[in-house]
This record gives C-alpha cells, structure tokens and sequence, in this order.
C-alpha cells in the first residue's frame, strides 16, 4: 500500500485527474475499477472518481508496485536558456524566440519552450519534481514556432487555473507587431471576418461572409509607419483563432512579410527567414477578482526588442501612426 499526501499544487484537482498524472503507469480503465473496488481511498474513506481534492488529504492506494514509475525529466535535454520579461514567485513571462516550438510536436525534439523553462527553473531549486505528485510549471498561452514574443508560463497550479481563466475572461491583452507588403486603406480599424480551419492542412480561411460552422475573427490594426510598399502594423486579437493575424490580413491582400503559408515566395525573397509577427506586449486588465494575482492589476510588459523593429531604422516613414 502506499500513500500520496494532497499538496499545494494538487488541491482543486478532480480526483480522477490528478492520479492520471501522478501515477501515468496505472491504465485509466484500471483506475476507475480501482476506486470502485474501494483499492483506492480518500482520507480512509471510498471516494468518487470526480472528487475534489483538498490540500492535506491523504490518499490511500492499494495497487500493484508495478504501476509506480520512476519519474522521467524530460525537460534536462533542454537547454535552461530563456529570455526574461518579467518573473516572481507565480508566473513567468519568456520571450520565445522565433523557431522555437512551445511544447513537444511531430518531430519529438526535447528543446521546446517549456522544457527550457521547467529546466530554468529547475536549476534555481523552484521547481522540484521529487515533491511533485501531478503538477510542473506549464505554459497559459501559445504561440506558433516561427512566431516570436512573450509566452506566460504558472509556477503554481493556483496560478495556472486564476490565468487560464483570466485568458479566456479576456482580461489578459495581447498586443504583436508585424510586418505586412502594401499599404492598408485606414490608419486603424477593426477586421471582421469568418475563420474556418482545416485540421487536415493545418491552414485556415477568412470569408468575408457568415457560413455554417464557422467562426467569427476579430483583428483590431494601428498603422506604425509605412515605407516602400511595407506597413509596420500594432495588432491586437479580439478573438484568439488559429493563424488569425496572419490568414485575416493575407485575406485583405496584405499578407505577413516572411510567411509562406499565407503569403507568396516571390514576395518574400530577402526578407527574413521568419513570418514578420511578434507578441511584443501584454496588459494585465483585470476587471475581475484575481486571487492571488490581484497585484498585476493594470500592469503592461513589453519585450526590449523585436527583430524586424529596425526595418525602419534610419528612414523615413511616408505615414506614422504613433
């Protein structure tokens, strides 16, 4: 028999869930026979499968050996190499280069975003696997591999579930930069359009017309500055679909310098290796209670710098915006 003991990072966990994660060796089928079977007991007593767990309870477990695994540290074949924006003791603020990938894909490398995080942290003794039964710092939002900017990653499993719910409440903003070929009809303005995605692809489309099935995309647009046929473009998503900066503009004839999904090759010869597109900036506009987070209330953090800023440099602009 053996005992596992509700932590911090743990409580408010359905209890199905969390032994998911603590134990992966135990099959889920094996699991919820288990907890039928009373083999596995909340704080001496039977327990349900959706169960809320609460710090300090004790779980009791009479299962095989068999199916407690040494714990795997994955995140060691990363380097611990991230940039800061800004970090305490909750949350994390990296700035992802671009080419990085933010979690594990299809081609299985162990360096992704994350990994360096976890391993960051690993090294600076905040994060400390032996003491963990399901929890490690993970990742709020996401952005493509060839996009770069800030990523928001929780130190905590309260801090995790206080964001994830704030990026949904729409009270974390999300600003980006990008570069775009031509010149947009207005200095600012509000792009509606329809996304549709096609998983098969991994590509989406913006109509200009509803549909059944598809979604609406809101892009708001400021014009920065403006020089041989390249507009310097602040955007915020209104809505946070899949590729939506980058297929919403391709969809209004202004592609993304850099991007070859959306754009065309021939448009982009000379000009980076990357799709022009930056998260540069986030605002904390909380409008809600926050927990524990309440302090970033207002609070606005910004990359020092982005790759393509300079394109500029030095030139004159034939229209500014800021």
């Amino acid at each position: 028999m053996k005992k596992l003991i509700v932590g911090a990072n743990d409580a408010g966990q359905r209890l199905d869930k969390f032994l998911q994660k603590a134990i992966p060796g135990l099959p889920k089928s094996l699991l919820y026979k288990y907890i039928r079977l009373k083999r596995i007991k909340l704080d001496g007593k039977r327990c349900e499968i959706g169960m809320k767990l609460q710090e300090g309870s004790e779980i009791s477990l009479f299962i095989n050996d068999e199916f407690f695994t040494a714990k795997k540290l994955p995140f060691l074949a990363a380097p611990p190499d991230i940039a800061v924006v800004f970090e305490d003791e909750h949350i994390l603020l990296a700035d992802k280069p671009p080419g990085l990938v933010v979690h594990e894909d299809e081609s299985g490398t162990p360096d992704t975003l994350i990994h360096r995080i976890q391993h960051y942290l690993y090294q600076k003794g905040e994060y400390r696997p032996e003491e963990e039964n399901s929890f490690a710092p993970a990742l709020c939002n996401r952005i493509d591999r060839n996009t770069g900017g800030i990523v928001i990653a929780a130190k905590d499993f309260p801090t995790l579930m206080v964001v994830n719910a704030k990026i949904k409440q729409r009270e974390i903003l999300k600003y980006y930069l990008c570069l775009v070929h031509g010149r947009l009809p207005h200095n600012e303005g509000v792009l509606k359009g329809y996304h549709q995605k096609d998983s098969a692809t991994n590509t989406v489309q913006i109509s200009h017309s509803p549909a059944p099935g598809v979604k609406t995309a809101l892009t708001k647009y400021r014009v920065l500055e403006e020089r041989d046929g390249i507009s310097l473009l602040e955007v915020e998503l209104l809505t946070g679909r899949t590729h939506q900066i980058r297929a919403h503009m391709a969809s209004i004839g202004n592609p993304l310098v850099g991007d070859t999904k959306y754009g065309k090759n021939s448009m982009n010869r000379g000009l980076g290796r990357y799709q022009a597109l930056y998260s540069y900036k986030i605002t904390f506009a909380f409008t809600s209670d926050s927990a524990h987070l309440n302090y970033l209330k207002g609070k606005t953090f910004q990359v020092k710098q982005v790759p393509f800023r300079d394109f500029f440099a030095g030139k004159d602009s034939n229209r500014k915006g800021e």
